[in-house]
């Protein structure tokens, strides 16, 4: 259960997102230099995660080169069912996070990955239940490519 790839957003709708081989993490505020630091508008706004499973996955279903940032989450992670951590606190590297709420496919992501084979609404379709999760920030850190994902039992110390 480690961290893969790290990414950050720039811009609403940019394209591209640059990938990282360190972030910083600010608890109640997400992710240092990411186009939602800050925010506060929902749960669950200040971190993205996604299974490195799922992009291989679907890029083998559509016949497509690996792009491990096409889902524009922030970490990529390998060999966790990060919908089992709805609702539980986990570290991630030096970092104590609480998944809050999966994070479902968008309209937009159905229309940055549709291609001649997949329309917009079966990608969306395709990555329903699949796309992430979202996590708050509770203990702030730098998580880094390599960093292990480790559930936190009940009654554990926050920091």
């Amino acid at each position: 259960m480690i961290v893969e790839y790290l990414f950050l957003g720039h811009a609403r709708g940019a394209v591209q997102q640059r990938e990282c081989r360190q972030i910083e993490l600010l608890a109640g505020q997400g992710v240092v230099g990411d186009r939602h630091f800050g925010r506060t508008d929902w749960a669950g706004q200040q971190l993205t995660l996604v299974e490195a499973e799922e992009i291989e996955r679907f890029c083998a279903h559509g016949r497509r080169p690996i792009d491990w940032s096409m889902t524009r989450r922030n970490v990529v992670t390998r060999g966790i069912r990060l919908n089992e951590l709805v609702g539980h606190r986990f570290r991630l590297g030096a970092c104590l996070l609480l998944g809050v709420e999966r994070c479902e496919p968008c309209r937009s992501l159905g229309r940055r990955l549709a291609d001649e084979t997949l329309s917009p609404p079966e990608i969306v379709e395709y990555w329903a239940g699949r796309g992430g999760l979202r996590a708050d920030i509770v203990v702030s850190g730098l998580l880094a490519c390599g960093d292990a994902l480790t559930l936190v039992a009940a009654g554990e110390a926050a920091a």
